[in-house]
């Protein structure tokens, strides 16, 4: 499986993303769109940014009763991306409904669909004292990669920590999406389990989410190609 970068482009609206995308003349980079931008610019910045040929991962991770998933699943597959997600913690049937949802008539579904594991925003001790969720964060990560897979699921956020397990535990070509990547000696901002480009590759990470490393950069595209150098070729 090609890995790939995804950047984040979490910005306030359309018009900043645009600005942010017409630095890349050209160039295609894989894109993130997250809750932010997405209910500040609605499905029209997706028709916007696939119109302009890149691959979309519409990040809003539902999470909420079964049917009405699936019934918001129905809606965004018609926007045509080509991953997007949902908590884990929403329970096996929440996920396969989700995914009915998604497939169309013809039943030959070209979104991927993953499920949030554990936030890389959480740690061990956060997840044993407030959400009362024993064990240790990998021991948990993989009981909902493990769920995911039964749910007919094509892969899950984690860390990119965890990837190996997953791959070795789950199946090989289990998808792994992995958020906190940071270049070496970079801020890590609210994340807790970071790896850097370099080591996400190692790990067997398939997709890295790096944002502001990228965004926030005095020449994005210089950024992405570094990114895209030490994990991708």
């Amino acid at each position: 499986m090609n890995r790939d970068v995804i950047i984040a482009c979490d910005f306030p609206g359309m018009k900043e993303t645009l600005s942010f995308l017409d630095h890349f003349e050209g160039e295609k980079p894989y894109l993130k769109i997250g809750m932010e931008l997405y209910y500040a610019a609605g499905p029209e910045i997706v028709r916007e940014i696939k119109k302009r040929g890149h691959k979309i991962f519409l990040d809003l991770k539902l999470h909420d009763i079964p049917n009405t998933v699936k019934s918001a699943m129905k809606v965004l597959k018609d926007l045509n991306v080509d991953m997007t997600n949902l908590h884990a913690g929403g329970g096996i049937q929440m996920m396969e409904a989700a995914l009915e949802g998604l497939t169309p008539a013809s039943g030959e579904r070209q979104t991927k669909l993953i499920a949030v594991t554990m936030l890389t925003s959480l740690t061990n001790e956060a997840m044993n004292n407030e959400l009362l969720i024993p064990g240790t964060v990998p021991e948990t990560v993989m009981h909902y990669a493990a769920n995911a897979k039964k749910a007919g699921l094509d892969g899950i956020v984690c860390s990119p920590l965890e990837s190996p397990i997953v791959h070795e535990k789950i199946a090989p070509d289990f998808i792994t999406v992995t958020p906190g990547v940071r270049f070496a000696g970079g801020d890590v901002g609210d994340q807790k389990r970071v790896t850097t480009p370099a080591k996400a590759k190692e790990l067997g990470s398939n997709f890295i989410v790096v944002g502001r490393p990228i965004t926030k950069a005095e020449n994005p595209v210089e950024a992405w190609k570094i990114c895209m150098k030490d994990f991708a070729e």
